[in-house]
This record gives C-alpha cells, structure tokens and sequence, in this order.
C-alpha cells in the first residue's frame, strides 16, 4: 500500500499585510498531513530587523525584545524549505502566506515552486451555511478542538490542519470523493459556489468508473 501523499500547512505571523509595503515575517510555522495525521511540525520566531507595530504585539504577543533573540530569518527559511521540500501547501486564507513564504524565501536565494490550496476558499463551498470562514470561527463551527493562542503560528497552522483534515474525511464520506489530493482540493477551490456539489458527483463519479 502507497504512503499518503504529504501536505504541508503553514501559517506566518507578520509586521504587515503584504510584503509589497515593506511587512516581514515574525514567526513562521508548518504542519505536515499525511492521510489527514499530523506526521511533523516546524515552528520558529525568525529574525529580520523590522520594527514590529504595537498592535501587532496586542495581536499575536510576539514582541521585539523576542525577535531580536530570535535565529535570522534566512536561516530560519532554508530550514523551513528542507522540511516542506516538494510537499504542496496549504494556508488558511493563502493569498496571504504564499506571498510571504515567496517573498522570505526570495530572501534567502531559494526558489518558491510550491502550489498552494486555501482552506478559506475550500471552507466557502463544503461549509456554505458556516456563519464565518475566518480559521477560529470555522473551527468551532465544526467542533474541532482550537489549538493554543490564536495568532500565533503554530496553533493556527494546528487548527489549518485539522479543519483539512476534516474537509478531506468529509469529502471521502459526504461526497464519495475517492482520493481528495492537493490538487482536487485546488479544483475544487476555483468551483463557482453554485456548481460545487455538480463537481463533486461528478468527480466521485469518475472515480468510480
């Protein structure tokens, strides 16, 4: 029997919203699935020398005494890199942490040729009667467990995975979808809303043939 395919979740905490107006990453951290188990996790404060707001701080509680103690963000992302190596990735909103792992690795001369799929996005068309897609809001709406602090790296990359976890055992057992891999979850992803469960019979369908 096959191992199952790895997924790596990740999740940045930041100085900003976009690396495009100068925002640096503050704590990085990664979940890796496999089969819907966690198998490893990555997680580390990173070093870059950018001030962080003070409502930042309120946020997350990463202060700047705790990153400047912090290992240089390069070196930080070259081991981010090895631990993912060519697993596809997933982020709760990925708009968001694509362009950071892009932009931190850019830094750092290593290339970024990782997909992304964005649990947001999935959430919208599996959980359409969800009252919220924001990660904290998705999870209790589902029951699933929260995982430490919000806004820090790794509780939310813990959460990202487990609600990815549960969107891939409910596409087996709702929708008979065989195998929900990386890139049937990025399909699935780009669905008009409207078409999702037209896709889905007829994905679970074709794998029935």
């Amino acid at each position: 029997m096959s191992q199952p395919p790895t997924i790596a979740v990740i999740d940045f905490e930041t100085t900003g919203m976009t690396p495009a107006q100068g925002a640096r990453a503050t704590e990085i951290a990664i979940v890796l699935l496999e089969g819907g188990q966690v198998v490893d996790r990555f997680q580390s404060l990173m070093r870059t020398g950018v001030w962080i707001p003070s409502f930042i701080t309120q946020l997350t509680g990463i202060t700047n005494a705790m990153v400047a103690a912090a290992p240089d963000a390069e070196g930080v992302m070259r081991d981010a890199a090895r631990f993912v190596g060519q697993s596809p990735m997933v982020a709760h909103n990925a708009s968001f942490d694509s362009k950071f792992w892009s932009a931190e690795l850019a830094r750092a001369d290593l290339p970024a040729p990782h997909a992304f799929a964005c649990t947001v996005l999935l959430s919208r068309r599996l959980y359409p009667e969800s009252p919220s897609h924001k990660l904290g809001s998705i999870v209790d709406h589902l029951g699933l467990p929260r995982a430490g602090r919000a806004h820090r790296a790794l509780a939310d990359a813990e959460m990202a995975a487990a609600l990815l976890a549960r969107m891939q055992h409910d596409l087996r057992h709702r929708w008979q979808v065989r195998e929900p891999c990386h890139a049937m979850l990025s399909t699935l992803q780009r669905c008009a809303r409207p078409k999702v469960g037209a896709m889905l019979a007829g994905y679970a369908s074709t794998l029935a043939a």
